[in-house]
């Protein structure tokens, strides 16, 4: 194979716009040209060319993620693995399947379901965000308490490797010898391989389940609870907070039940076998109790229970009933500092006059804060993107991290140095050099840069003469 069919490469100026950034659409760049390979063989086709001119590449899923982890390069191809959507094999006696990177992460578990198996790692997007995707940031979602991220649940897969090589990493059922390559791949956020074929492991549903959420007058009280219960011996499927703008937000989109006069809701799922979830349900229901929850809500039906998922995994698009625009962070702190961490953001928000709305892995300390502002407000979006990043670096400050499983990206980039040494870097670097000699493989991402750092871009706006059609950005 020596090319890809014409329908499969978009040179088309206004088609290519379309590409130009993901669900952090704050920064945006418009690519010279996307390719949409539909084989292992044509993404590596599309790699060695690439290698071959030192043109710089970006690969791309359903453009999901969070912290401008898909942004193209201008002089640079996209690599689009949305037509890579092909389930190559379920082996329902191991408990395994093997997958294209362009399967939506929901499409896995319908695909199973009849033989009472799915995929743990449950991102709110799992509807429409990919398993390479999922792999390039080590995504996670609401269960990663219990089930834990995207790297617990893949065995095995194939990737392209920056020269176009195409190795296999990973395979069987327990870790293998040597270096554990497939680790080391999933979580670089495309900076050293595509994965374009991937096996993951699949675990049987629960025999029960058991949903309830828990109203607090303090988002204090809610973090308590949720500490009680993790220090009780209690490991819930899933612990998810909610405060006052978000149950606001959530309720006026689904109409999930939450109470609107509620100034924090904890949502705690628990499963497994029957007498365990009964057992923990009563107590979990005393530790909320104990922690000053107000009302403690059971979902005990399926239709019930989908109801108040639906509310908490709608909450980012949500967000658009009570604000324009924001920016949503990821940050990660110790779940015994969640109140302090709170009480902190909330004086920021104060101090920079914007709002901050909270809807988060509470289990696992994971935060979510989505800091509202309006782009026609002048001086708004600059404050907010100051408030966001500030937000992520307290994170640091407190024990935590400045990512959870939104990855670092674009967004992040220049905050890497509140987290790692100078030497830990080089450490990094050296890592992707090894693979990636050229820096052609998604440049510009997760490592600081002077040219990204010195002078970062700030929040897209158009011109208005590009609004009126007059001119156009290239």
């Amino acid at each position: 194979m020596d090319r890809l069919r014409p329908d499969q490469v978009i040179d088309d100026k206004t088609s290519l716009r379309t590409y130009e950034c993901d669900g952090l659409t704050g920064y945006r760049v418009v690519p010279a040209l996307v390719v949409l390979p539909e084989s292992t063989e044509e993404v590596a086709l599309a790699v060695r060319l690439c290698a071959g001119q030192g043109v710089p590449y970006v690969a791309r899923g359903a453009g999901t993620g969070l912290s401008g982890g898909a942004l193209p390069v201008a002089d640079g191809i996209v690599i689009c693995l949305a037509r890579m959507r092909a389930v190559l094999e379920v082996d329902v006696a191991n408990q395994r399947m093997t997958v294209q990177p362009g399967v939506t992460n929901a499409e896995i578990s319908k695909v199973v379901a009849q033989h009472r198996l799915y995929f743990a790692p449950d991102p709110s997007s799992q509807s429409v965000c990919t398993i390479g995707g999922n792999i390039a940031e080590n995504s996670g979602g609401a269960h990663c308490l219990k089930y834990g991220f995207t790297t617990q649940h893949v065995y095995a897969m194939t990737v392209v490797l920056p020269d176009g090589s195409v190795v296999e990493v990973g395979g069987g059922f327990a870790e293998g010898v040597g270096p554990d390559l497939r680790g080391v791949i999933i979580g670089s956020e495309g900076t050293l391989a595509i994965a374009t074929a991937v096996t993951v492991r699949l675990l049987r549903t629960p025999e029960a389940v058991r949903t309830l959420v828990a109203d607090f007058d303090s988002a204090d009280k809610a973090g308590e609870a949720v500490s009680a219960i993790i220090a009780a011996g209690i490991v819930p499927a899933a612990a998810e907070m909610l405060d006052a703008l978000s149950i606001q937000a959530c309720e006026a989109a689904v109409g999930a039940g939450f109470s609107t006069d509620a100034a924090a809701a904890l949502l705690v799922e628990l499963d497994g076998p029957e007498a365990d979830c009964e057992d923990g349900y009563t107590q979990v229901q005393r530790r909320c109790r104990e922690a000053g929850a107000t009302h403690v809500r059971l979902a005990d039906t399926p239709h019930e229970r989908a109801r108040v998922w639906a509310g908490r995994k709608a909450a980012f698009a949500a967000m658009g009933r009570i604000s324009p625009d924001y920016f949503v962070q990821d940050g990660v702190v110790p779940r015994t500092r969640l109140g302090e961490m709170l009480r902190r953001m909330q004086q920021m928000a104060d101090d920079a006059g914007l709002r901050v709305a909270n809807v988060f892995h509470a289990g696992d300390g994971n935060l979510h804060p989505l800091v509202l502002y309006s782009a026609a407000a002048p001086g708004e979006a600059e404050r907010g993107e100051q408030l966001s990043t500030a937000i992520a670096e307290l994170c640091v400050e407190m024990g935590g991290s400045i990512t959870g499983e939104h990855g670092v990206g674009t967004d992040k980039a220049c905050s890497m140095p509140s987290m790692f040494s100078e030497e830990d870097l080089r450490v990094m670097l050296r890592v992707r050099t090894a693979l990636d000699p050229d820096g052609i493989s998604n440049p510009g991402k997760i490592f600081p840069t002077p040219r990204l750092c010195g002078e970062k871009p700030g929040p897209y706006r158009p011109h208005a003469l590009e609004t009126a059609g007059v001119i156009e950005r290239v």
